[in-house]
């Protein structure tokens, strides 16, 4: 079984930034990524990037956010700069795994971007 902890969420004002980070246990994931929710809308994919490094972006964030990853310590970020307000929601890590296939989840971060 695959455990994520998320970190970095917070409050921050319209313009800031923020750093996610996601730690997973185990090892041998193919894509890892971020997605989010914000209240009565449905979860949605923010950014994700493969094991060899390409990278996937929502329209929304491209040019605002960066995500990397660590593959030597199964991490992975998610660097959000000019946030916006309509970035507000939980934020979510998803990782999959190489061999089978399976996405775990994680619990989940709250983001606040709001003056």
């Amino acid at each position: 079984q695959v455990q994520l902890v998320e970190s970095g969420g917070g409050l921050v004002q319209p313009g800031g930034s923020l750093r996610l980070s996601c730690a997973a246990s185990g090892s041998d994931f193919s894509t890892m990524g971020w997605y989010r929710q914000a209240p009565g809308k449905q979860r949605e994919l923010v950014a994700a990037i493969t094991r060899g490094g390409s990278t996937n972006y929502a329209d929304s964030v491209k040019g605002r956010f960066t995500i990397s990853r660590d593959n030597a310590k199964n991490m992975v970020y998610m660097q959000m700069n000019s946030l916006k307000p309509e970035d507000t929601a939980v934020y979510f890590c998803n990782v999959q795994r190489q061999a089978t296939g399976t996405r775990y989840w994680g619990q989940g971060t709250q983001v606040t971007v709001s003056s």
